[in-house]
């Protein structure tokens, strides 16, 4: 999601992702926030100061020496950080200003009216490189507005403490501007349980946009509704293969794709038991406030959407683990296991992980720990990240 997504689940601070620009999210107004004290905007500062400073330069120096013709870049340094309507301003004042000078000064010294004309002619242009800038602005904030929308629809917002999970997320997008991919998560209470669901669709674009939000959907009802995890696993491999089928009917070229996931379900009872099943995704850790790091078995199932490939091939299968409310589960996606370094190393997440965790056991905690490796693999890889990332952890709340 999402630009990046912020840590949810109890916040999280964004300055080492100002320092990577190629990781964050980049509107094409965040330039104003330069321009702005206390609130008000003071773009009209820089244009101003460039006329005075015209001005007073003209006066001091030789008549050999004429620069008054220079007000004619005034309304185009206001044209690119400006407003319409200050740069309109602009356009008048810096004619007006010109005649003011130049008449003062004997005729035989002065510029005449060529000079004036540029810089009429100057300030017509500037003020419609202007109206076109804002224009192109308000549509880029327009789109922006979708995204984001589209954002919170397949990656929902999540209350800091659902069904009695403490959680927290990040999610880096590869596409900057889209700020959304093909990694999804969610949290689903129900009867039987609390559901988790984390994964990343094979690709980019909005065609895995298309298929996480499908994938998202058959999750939060049959997560709801469905009493055995097998059937909940059972039906998003059929959910995959038929928007696949559909998909395909549409005339897209969607090809074999697929989907790896880790599927979590903390039942009522027993308190200390998680049971998971693992579409060929990288088993989550597992880790401790006394700083232990351990993996979870390995997924032998086989991703989402390439069930029928293998005659025969069984469901994944469900393994229940002890994860005591002292534990965190920690999952990620191929954003953070495939950071590379410039010299082409991995980030060594269970390592970095348990070191942080030994020195400071808060590290643990599911906002810190996201927050810990969101920073760390943007340190590693230097911001140039090569596919979406998430970083999602979960623990039971105590009591």
């Amino acid at each position: 999601m999402t630009s990046p997504r912020p840590v949810s689940g109890g916040g999280g601070g964004q300055g080492l992702l100002d320092r990577y620009p190629h990781a964050g999210r980049r509107d094409a107004l965040r330039r104003q926030q330069l321009l702005r004290v206390r609130g008000r905007s003071v773009a009209w500062v820089p244009p101003l100061v460039l006329l005075v400073g015209i001005v007073m330069t003209d006066l001091h120096t030789t008549t050999s020496f004429r620069m008054i013709s220079w007000l004619v870049l005034v309304p185009g340094i206001a044209a690119a950080i400006c407003g319409v309507w200050e740069t309109v301003v602009f356009a008048v004042l810096a004619p007006l200003t010109y005649v003011v000078v130049d008449s003062g000064l004997p005729p035989q010294h002065q510029a005449g009216p060529a000079d004036l004309a540029l810089a009429a002619i100057g300030g017509v242009l500037a003020t419609m490189a202007c109206v076109v800038r804002v224009r192109g602005e308000a549509r880029v904030v327009h789109m922006a507005d979708i995204s984001d929308t589209i954002r919170r629809t397949v990656l929902r917002p999540l209350p800091a403490v659902w069904g009695g999970l403490d959680h927290a997320a990040v999610y880096l997008a590869a596409d900057t501007d889209a700020r959304v991919g093909g990694d999804f998560y969610d949290i689903q209470p129900g009867p039987h349980g609390t559901r988790v669901l984390v994964g990343d669709v094979q690709g980019k674009g909005l065609r895995a946009v298309e298929t996480a939000a499908a994938l998202l959907g058959t999750f939060r009802e049959a997560a709801y509704h469905e009493g055995q995890l097998t059937t909940v696993a059972g039906r998003l491999e059929t959910r995959m293969r038929r928007h696949r089928d559909h998909m395909a009917a549409l005339g897209y070229a969607e090809g074999d794709r697929f989907a790896t996931a880790v599927l979590l379900d903390f039942p009522h009872e027993p308190a200390d038991a998680v049971d998971v099943v693992n579409f060929g995704h990288d088993p989550p850790l597992v880790v401790g406030d006394d700083g232990a790091v351990r993996s979870l078995p390995p997924g032998d199932g086989l991703p989402l959407g390439l069930g029928e490939l293998v005659r025969g091939a069984p469901a994944p299968p469900v393994r229940r683990v002890r994860v005591t409310g002292a534990e965190t589960l920690l999952v990620t996606t191929d954003g953070v296991t495939e950071a590379r370094d410039r010299s082409d190393v991995f980030y060594p997440l269970a390592q970095e992980v348990s070191r942080a965790v030994a020195a400071d056991p808060r590290v643990a905690r599911p906002r810190q720990l996201v927050t810990f490796v969101r920073d760390g693999t943007l340190r590693h890889c230097g911001g140039h990240l090569a596919d979406d990332t998430t970083v999602f952890a979960v623990r039971r709340r105590p009591g």
